[in-house]
């Protein structure tokens, strides 16, 4: 669907929400889009590397090291 929307369309778009919502207001909405998917490319890694640790490690029984 975005696919298309050419150059012009997106350009007309960000002048109209400029316009209504204040060309700050439209910026830290972009700022914290690109934080929110930066964030989450960043938990997606850190949870396809978990997976390929247990995968490739066998299952160990935690070793007790506190002394209770």
């Amino acid at each position: 669907m975005l696919g298309s929307l050419g150059w012009q369309e997106l350009l007309i778009i960000l002048v109209i929400l400029a316009l209504l919502f204040g060309a700050g207001r439209v910026a830290g909405l972009g700022g914290a889009l690109g934080r929110g998917i930066r964030e989450f490319r960043q938990e997606a890694r850190t949870t396809d590397d978990k997976k390929d640790e247990s995968a490739t490690t066998p299952d160990e029984k935690p070793s007790s090291t506190s002394s209770s």
